[in-house]
């Protein structure tokens, strides 16, 4: 069985913010999302919407599809 996407994703928002060297708690705050949605959302547990994607990677400084592309 494949990996849910939900997941992949989480797991890729994590790594970049981990290289961006930022806790969750900063990047909730850049993002103006709970620190507790952040968690749920790299643990996969969270459905992240269109807008949080484009949230997410400005405050990533990525491109919207880098937060997609380890998606098969």
């Amino acid at each position: 069985m494949t990996e849910d996407p939900r997941q992949i994703v989480g797991k890729h928002i994590r790594d970049l913010r981990q290289q961006a060297g930022i806790s969750q708690e900063k990047l909730a705050e850049i993002c103006g999302l709970h620190r507790t949605y952040i968690g749920a959302v790299e643990r996969g547990e969270r459905n992240v919407s269109l807008l949080n994607i484009v949230v997410l990677a400005r405050a990533l400084n990525v491109r919207p599809a880098k937060l997609l592309e380890r998606i098969n």
